[in-house]
């Protein structure tokens, strides 16, 4: 999971065939379907998403979605804004010096993002929707775009709702305290466990026990590991600019395989606002953009955040990823 980045939508992704690739339902989902008896089936995007995807164009895998995640979960992780308003900082003076200091880390920069996860990890309640776009390369080398949208509830310490859409397949995550479960709208599929009594350690439940990464998670550990800014090649701030009519100051990173910019929102909410992440090991250097739209006095009750399964719903189990480890580690005994 990235430790600080707005899965904040996928990494780019690459296509299973040349030039696209058609999803097979899964071999046992129909007879799984049947007999109602899938409580041993792990929760996967290939079940899931298997009925939903049936003639879909094109399914790309995720290419080192982790490292990814990672390296720009930091990033756009951290900070909060500087207080850069003065006219001395003229945009075109700003971006004549970035690229004089392209290869240094600038403090200030720096000191945004760290600012910017202090202020995230006040906030108790909030809701953020974020409207992404991601880049798949196909395996002629032609780069095809995906859109999607997420919409984050949380209420600390114990309450959690996500909702995801996107042109390739749709989840709902429910946490309530007592129990997280994976729904997939469509597929006539939803999975539980039960969780910890708080929205941290149920995080890193789902991840660690059964490698489920949720959209937008980052949120909650943005600017935790302030020792990754030793991992930036590149730091500066580009200028102020206005993400849908939201005052902001830019600021570009560079970090391993990826460059990355973040939008911070001027004044007393310094809250993201927009990130670009670019993969520049690629040739076609593909791209995941997300725009973020936040809510930091919402209401919410405790039904928002309860799972009710529908009425021809199906419930599976979680595989532990431990599990499935021990299955896959040879007998050394024989």
């Amino acid at each position: 999971m990235w430790r600080g980045a707005v899965f904040l939508g996928a990494p780019h992704r690459r296509a299973r065939s040349h030039p696209v690739a058609r999803m097979q339902c899964h071999p046992r989902l129909s007879v799984l379907a049947r007999e109602a008896n899938v409580s041993m089936l792990r929760v996967s995007d290939e079940v899931l998403d298997s009925e939903r995807n049936r003639g879909t164009a094109v399914r790309p895998n995720i290419k080192d979605r982790r490292h990814w995640k990672r390296l720009v979960a930091w990033g756009v992780c951290a900070g909060c804004m500087l207080g850069w308003g003065s006219p001395a900082f003229a945009a075109t003076a700003t971006r004549e010096k970035t690229s004089k200091a392209a290869a240094s880390v600038e403090p200030q920069a720096v000191a945004a993002l760290e600012r910017m996860g202090d202020f995230l990890r006040c906030q108790r309640t909030f809701e953020v929707t974020a409207k992404t776009t991601t880049d798949a390369i196909l395996d002629n080398g032609q780069k095809v775009q995906f859109a999607g949208t997420t919409d984050l509830r949380a209420r600390r310490p114990d309450r959690l709702r996500v909702d995801s859409a996107s042109d390739l397949k749709q989840r709902q995550y429910f946490y309530d305290g007592k129990h997280f479960t994976v729904n997939g709208p469509g597929t006539g599929f939803y999975a539980s466990f039960d969780a910890p009594p708080t929205l941290e350690k149920t995080l890193e439940a789902a991840e660690q026990r059964y490698d489920i990464e949720l959209p937008l998670v980052d949120l909650f550990y943005w600017g935790t590991d302030k020792g990754r800014a030793k991992q930036l090649k590149s730091a500066v701030y580009v200028g102020p600019a206005t993400v849908e009519g939201v005052a902001t100051d830019q600021y570009a990173f560079r970090q391993g395989d990826v460059d990355w910019q973040v939008w911070i929102e001027k004044g007393e909410r310094p809250v993201p606002r927009k990130f670009v992440v670019t993969s520049v090991q690629e040739p076609s250097q593909p791209q995941h953009v997300a725009t973020l739209d936040w809510n930091l006095k919402p209401r919410f009750d405790d039904a928002s955040f309860n799972f009710v399964p529908p009425r021809d719903a199906h419930r599976i189990a979680f595989e532990d990823t431990r599990q499935r480890a021990g299955r896959n580690t040879p007998n050394r005994s024989r």
